[in-house]
């Protein structure tokens, strides 16, 4: 059953809530703690795409199935086409409500929050913002240390940088000196945006988006469709960040890497990318208001190369301006395993990048001491990781090639 909303009160403000969870212990307790917590609980209308096992019998939701203020889209697990394609199913379910709140399944949340929020939203509207936006990676909370686990400190969100797909991946901060208003933000969390509820309708998710570049399309496309985005300047709600040791739709999904794969190449196209392919018209494409172009002025960054402004890097507020000064940076994440590297001797090590040609791009080379260490650390459990990153562009290859004292031994080529 779902919100009866012929029976909502002239004045009453009512938000659709956009809950996807995937097996998720919390789920419950967030929801108990949504409807508890709000000033209003009457006026929601919370849209659950419940993807569920059986077998785990705690993610039962019988008190929540005669709740008229509960729409539950009971879908089992083994249906599930990722968190994209759950949240599209959700925003079928709005009908007209004033207000939207898109979270995940596992979140606390202050007293009276819809009021708060409401009344947020309605400030900047006052202060010339006709759609405005807030959205955020706000602070953590942890379920095992409740509520003291939680971070009483309002987060932004930071560029950290393009993965080698061509997705813009982004990093909390610290939202410092304690602002009278909300402040302009270059990108969306998609587990806490609040906006008008025409915006389920107007930018609505892509289903065949699985889930890197979720987040950054649903950025741009909200700021084409007119959306100024903000984050919230107080503590709103609460996110848990690890869901330690519990099982995410990518390890029961064997199809998971072609829809990851598939997603990066949408995302690359409707951005342009490394290139200046032509963007095809889709009902999950950009707004008309205002443009890529307007969208890469304003946040910094410009798609094709890959290039972030010095106000993006330096984490100022946005908008940019033209006369930005960028530069392409490559980061990267490279991860390595303890058996290709078999020796305990190494002296060096060299991280080489080349392009598609074979023409060395950058180098950088690692004491052996630290290389070693990074070694050994790994033989329990396999696996480690390197960041390495320069200015320049996105190599086609990484050629990982350490030596010792006889020379240069076994290297390994990673393509991008």
């Amino acid at each position: 059953m779902g919100f009866n909303f012929d029976k909502k009160k002239q004045g009453e403000e009512t938000i659709f809530v956009q809950i996807a969870a995937y097996r998720d212990p919390e789920l419950v307790p967030t929801l108990r703690d949504l409807f508890s917590k709000a000033k209003h609980p009457d006026r929601l209308n919370v849209c659950i795409a419940w993807q569920h096992n059986p077998e785990d019998d705690w993610d039962n939701l019988d008190e929540f199935h005669d709740n008229t203020r509960c729409n539950i889209i009971d879908i089992p697990y083994s249906d599930s086409k990722g968190a994209c394609w759950a949240r599209n199913l959700i925003q079928q379910q709005y009908r007209g409500e004033d207000y939207t709140l898109q979270l995940d399944s596992h979140h606390r949340f202050i007293e009276n929050w819809d009021e708060e929020c409401i009344t947020m939203l309605k400030g900047l509207i006052n202060l010339g913002n006709d759609k405005p936006l807030l959205t955020s990676y706000i602070p953590s909370y942890n379920p095992e240390n409740e509520p003291d686990g939680r971070v009483n400190h309002p987060w932004g969100m930071s560029f950290d940088r393009f993965t080698p797909e061509g997705v813009v991946f982004f990093l909390p901060y610290y939202i410092d000196n304690k602002p009278l208003h909300p402040i302009p933000a270059r990108f969306f969390s998609a587990h806490f945006a609040f906006t008008l509820g025409k915006h389920a309708i107007e930018v609505q998710h892509d289903p065949e988006y699985y889930f890197h570049g979720e987040e950054i399309t649903l950025a741009v496309r909200s700021y084409t469709h007119g959306y100024n985005l903000f984050h919230p300047n107080k503590v709103l709600a609460w996110h848990e960040y690890t869901r330690k040791g519990r099982t995410k739709q990518w390890d029961d999904d064997k199809e998971w890497g072609a829809r990851n794969k598939a997603c990066h190449a949408k995302v690359r196209s409707l951005l342009h990318v490394d290139s200046e392919d032509e963007i095809k018209e889709t009902k999950y494409g950009l707004g008309t208001v205002r443009t890529l172009e307007d969208y890469e002025i304003y946040a910094g960054i410009k798609f094709k190369e890959r290039a972030i402004s010095d106000r993006t890097k330096a984490n100022n507020h946005p908008p940019g301006n033209k006369e930005d000064t960028y530069s392409a940076e490559f980061k990267h994440a490279i991860d390595l395993n303890h058996y290709d590297f078999p020796l305990d001797d190494y002296t060096f090590c060299a991280f080489i990048f080349e392009d598609k040609d074979g023409t060395q791009i950058h180098r950088e080379d690692m004491d052996g001491e630290q290389f070693n260490n990074k070694v050994k650390a790994a033989r329990d459990g396999g696996d480690f990781t390197i960041w390495k990153s320069y200015t320049g562009p996105k190599p086609h290859q990484i050629i990982i090639w350490p030596g010792n004292k006889d020379g240069w031994q076994t290297k390994k080529i990673m393509v991008l």
